[in-house]
């Protein structure tokens, strides 16, 4: 399928900043308003983890759920690939695996050894060969990889069923436009996009709060939409039929003022 014309998907990343039971009340809504999928990032002593999370939010609703992303420079593959082959089985098919690299520096301050960029690339590789052998013949889990430079793609290209683009802010739109073409002219792959920035509001967990939101808006980002939705639904439009991104990726705090935009191009 041509991601000029592959349905658009929309995936929200809701972490835990409150109590309980409001952030069940919030996956609640996030399914009622049309949303594919509830992800969660991979932030260590922040939250719960990952994997407990995720099985919680899968038993509250129907949505997908998935990894945003598993770290590869905290994570060790075997134990990795299982947790996601669990999840897969437990929400009966519903999980998908989001993997990087990881922040860089984040080992580190959390008092483990560097990973080296060339080590994390091996442990994100291995982690798919395990998942793929944990699943065998009868269950296949989508992994969406996220890729940066021209390594961290053609493994992407190699080994997963979709790809994030771990877009700077300072991105040029001209230079992703050909970036992301010249990598889906490689391979099928559903490409997906976060979006850190909607109108002048910076979401939790998807970008540094310290961003310079005008700036953005003036270089006109891809990690920034704008706050109207008729707008932002003709921006994502655009996106899709002139780069191929199908698949967007908001911060839970955008969810409702992004439900109308979701409604219009999902629905």
């Amino acid at each position: 399928m041509n991601d000029r014309t592959r349905p658009f998907r929309f995936g929200v990343v809701a972490p835990i900043r409150s109590d309980l039971p409001t952030w069940r009340d919030r996956v609640r809504l996030i399914a009622d308003s049309g949303y594919s999928t509830l992800l969660m990032p991979d932030v260590p002593t922040w939250q719960p983890t990952l994997g407990p999370t995720l099985a919680t939010a899968a038993a509250l609703t129907d949505l997908r759920i998935g990894s945003w992303v598993y770290a590869a420079a905290l994570r060790d593959p075997l134990s990795t690939a299982w947790e996601a082959h669990s999840l897969s089985v437990l929400t009966e098919g519903r999980f998908e695996m989001g993997i990087g690299a990881g922040r860089p520096g984040i080992e580190v301050e959390l008092g483990l050894p560097a990973v080296s960029p060339t080590e994390r690339r091996t442990r994100m590789r291995d982690t798919v060969a395990n998942l793929r052998r944990f699943d065998g013949p009868e269950l296949h889990t989508p992994v969406v990889m996220a890729v940066s430079g021209p390594k961290s793609q053609a493994l992407a290209l190699e080994v997963a069923d979709g790809a994030t683009f771990v877009l700077p802010p300072d991105d040029d739109r001209t230079e992703t436009t050909k970036r992301v073409r010249d990598f889906a002219a490689g391979r099928d792959l559903e490409l997906a996009q976060h979006i850190a920035v909607i109108g002048d509001s910076v979401a939790p967990f998807m970008a540094p709060p310290d961003l310079d939101t005008a700036a953005l808006h003036a270089a006109d980002s891809l990690v920034v939409l704008p706050s109207d939705p008729a707008a932002a639904a003709e921006e994502i439009q655009r996106r899709r039929e002139e780069i191929g991104f199908s698949y967007f990726v908001i911060g839970a705090d955008f969810a409702d003022a992004f439900a109308p935009v979701v409604a219009q191009l999902a629905g």
